[in-house]
């Protein structure tokens, strides 16, 4: 979402054999070949592969290469969920041909485009391992990858999972708060490409709509932050301010209900709770865009007012995001980082995202584990849209997903 506010600045159940071994273990063999999992590297076996329980990856997604970044503006745009305009059809590819240029250069600063794809298949494929062996009973899993405004579209997915004749699909957000403009806009695609694509119901689906407190979550970003506190001296470990960075939403869609504020502090509390309070810390916010108000207070004027108050030790902690992408690669790194220096808080760092995480392969595998065994439809929470909602496709998307 922060690459939006960007653009427009222009304009668990039984843990028998699931141990952390287990996970590092197969992460280790992973990325020893930077490729295909075991089961894929054969391809006769991949011929043959009949999966019985598949999970689909959801997420915003992102441009892979730079000649994809237009048509990934352009989706986004068109999302009346995380951006309503009039006229939407006729302004989003507008909008998204005049931002192009810019977000190219930005995408063209990290690498050439972003990395989100290839870190969701790795986790997927690490994950698809580790349940088979923790999971046998619902093997062998099949991890699919279904984003919102980028290749491999919601609709590929199904096209995919319907292709390999999977009836039992685990639908799993890869944004561990809810948020109506993230999970709830990735759910509304999925229950309108449903409609075509399975409209005679024969997959069965249970959600993960939200996994903000998971322990093992909690576990990956608390070992995250520590690793970067222990780069600091002893003198000055203890000292560093910690900034845990989300990206913000308008007041307009705070005040509406949206849970996603209470959530993202939530994850916070139990990371800080993890490392025994040990630092003084802040929950800040990305990219405000605009004269409406929005919720803060933001990342950068944060960082203006530590260092007006001479601290010069900050650790940036991503607390919303699972992988890196153009927010944490760019926004924090190129450019929060570069002006904090500039301000003089020369002690500035930014723990690494979850990424490989052997914790995080953890915490995704344990989510399905306990949603297929105790076969939960979705969290307590899903059933309650937001007081303010007037959205009816919210509506009509928790009606299908409640009477699986």
């Amino acid at each position: 979402m922060s690459l939006l506010m960007n653009c427009l600045r222009g304009s668990l159940g039984n843990r028998a054999g699931f141990n952390a071994f287990s996970a590092k273990a197969i992460l280790s063999r992973s990325i020893a070949t930077d490729g295909p999992s075991e089961r894929s590297l054969d391809p006769s076996t991949t011929n043959n592969f009949k999966p019985a329980t598949g999970v689909l990856l959801m997420n915003m997604g992102g441009p892979s290469k730079l000649s994809e970044v237009e048509d990934f503006l352009t989706r986004l745009f068109s999302d009346s969920d995380i951006i309503p305009l009039p006229f939407q059809s006729v302004l989003a590819p507008l909008i998204a041909k005049r931002r192009t240029p810019k977000i190219v250069g930005q995408y063209g600063a990290i690498g050439g485009g972003s990395p989100i794809r290839s870190w969701t298949q790795k986790q997927g494929r690490l994950m698809e391992q580790l349940l088979d062996k923790i999971s046998p009973n619902t093997a062998p899993h099949k991890s699919y990858i279904g984003f919102r405004y980028a290749a491999p579209l919601t609709e590929h997915a199904l096209e995919e999972i319907k292709k390999d004749g999977v009836r039992r699909v685990v639908a799993f957000t890869q944004y561990p708060q809810y948020s109506c403009t993230t999970t709830g806009s990735n759910l509304n695609e999925l229950y309108r490409r449903l409609q075509t694509l399975d409209a005679d119901g024969t997959i069965k689906w249970s959600l993960i709509d939200r996994w903000s407190t998971h322990p093992k979550l909690i576990k990956a970003f608390t070992d995250r932050v520590q690793a970067a506190l222990n780069e600091y001296s002893e003198e000055e470990r203890d000292k560093v301010v910690i900034l845990f960075s989300a990206h913000s939403l308008p007041m307009a869609t705070v005040n509406r209900g949206d849970p996603y504020p209470a959530e993202v502090g939530a994850t916070v509390d139990r990371v800080m709770a993890s490392l025994g309070y040990s630092n003084p810390y802040r929950l800040v916010w990305q990219s405000q865009v605009g004269p409406s108000a929005w919720l803060g207070p933001q990342t950068n004027d944060a960082l203006k007012g530590l260092a007006k108050q001479k601290q010069k030790n900050v650790l940036l902690v991503p607390i919303a995001f699972t992988s890196d992408h153009i927010e944490t690669l760019y926004e924090l790194d190129h450019e929060y980082c570069n002006e904090a220096k500039q301000l003089g808080i020369t002690g500035i760092k930014r723990a690494e995202s979850l990424n490989d995480s052997s914790f995080f392969v953890e915490a995704m595998a344990e989510a399905v584990k306990e949603n297929l065994e105790k076969e939960t439809l979705h969290s307590p929470q899903f059933p309650l849209r937001c007081p303010g909602c007037t959205n009816e496709t919210c509506g009509k998307m928790r009606d299908l997903f409640m009477n699986q």
